[in-house]
């Protein structure tokens, strides 16, 4: 089922996380541990995130650096289908511009296709480490919209090679994203919601918003939205704050603020466990106000730890 059906057929606000695939050479029953606890609140739909390529260097024996790419987290459309198939649950890839070319993501999308996932996040993806803004790959996307176009065409049976004839449609529903603090390279808040609206003009189904910590700047988000015409779902990112050290990464990894109550209460934590259960608490309270507005989804970024989000859910579905 597609994520907005299941959105416009549910009574109520539904529960959903984010995971990472295994690094390479991890075994895929690490991410079933993970997620085995979490079906108790029976997700309709669980993302699984797509990583680009890193670069290493290596050094040869002539004493000269090889540069050599490789992946650390591969496999997502495998871990898609392996989800699908071990829990009869939807699952969400996210199918990103970086480290890839239209063809390469043409390849993708009907591997995706065959079997039988039929929804999808469209992302422009992160700069890699070793660059200082997104760079695309040759014969690749530079933006989300101009992915979000391919894969349109191909839900219209418009593929790379124009001589195909009778090429059978694809179905794909397709999420992109929202920033209710705005995109870091947007210049204003109206810039970003105006690009944001051409996504959804061109054919995108639904939102996902980047993780923040007062709501009301989802609720502004969200009123801002539909003042600019866009009037497709819109679901709240919760990311529980688990670790001290997070007050300082996540604004400056992610681009967000945190409300001084928040930082506060974890800078007074004497370890970790303790700000994990101020993070806990935040989220729970940060929660139950989403549904009293009457949010369609909760969705939870995990980051592959399932016990933060197993508590908030507890209390909450």
């Amino acid at each position: 089922m597609k994520i907005d059906e299941h959105i416009e057929q549910a009574d109520k606000t539904m529960f959903s996380f984010e995971i990472l695939p295994p690094l390479k050479g991890d075994n895929i029953k690490n991410l079933y541990n993970h997620i085995d606890p979490l079906m108790e609140f029976k997700p309709p739909f669980i993302d699984v995130t797509y990583h680009r390529e890193e670069y290493v260097y290596k050094k040869r024996e002539n004493g000269l650096l090889e540069k050599q790419t490789t992946r650390k987290r591969p496999g997502t459309v495998g871990i898609c289908a392996a989800i699908k198939n071990k829990y009869n649950v939807e699952t969400v890839p996210h199918i990103i511009c970086g480290g890839f070319t239209k063809e390469e993501t043409e390849n993708a999308l009907i591997d995706l296709d065959f079997l039988g996932i039929h929804n999808i996040l469209v992302l422009q993806g992160d700069a890699i480490k070793t660059e200082s803004k997104f760079v695309p790959e040759p014969g690749g996307h530079k933006y989300a919209s101009d992915l979000l176009s391919q894969i349109i065409d191909m839900n219209k049976g418009k593929y790379i090679d124009d001589e195909l004839e009778n090429a059978a449609p694809t179905d794909f529903c397709m999420g992109v994203a929202g920033y209710p603090e705005k995109h870091f390279h947007a210049p204003n808040l109206k810039s970003d919601l105006k690009y944001l609206k051409q996504k959804v003009d061109a054919g995108a189904n639904y939102i996902v918003t980047q993780m923040f910590y007062d709501n009301q700047k989802y609720f502004d988000f969200v009123k801002n939205c539909r003042e600019a015409g866009i009037n497709v779902p819109i679901i709240p990112g919760i990311k529980p704050i688990t670790t001290k050290s997070q007050i300082n990464v996540l604004p400056r990894v992610f681009y967000i603020d945190l409300p001084e109550e928040l930082s506060d209460a974890v800078e007074k934590c004497k370890n970790n466990a303790e700000a994990r259960q101020v993070g806990i608490e935040w989220a729970v309270q940060q929660s139950k106000e989403l549904m009293e507005f009457g949010v369609p989804v909760l969705h939870y970024y995990s980051m592959g730890k399932s016990e933060a989000v197993y508590q908030i859910a507890k209390e909450l579905f």
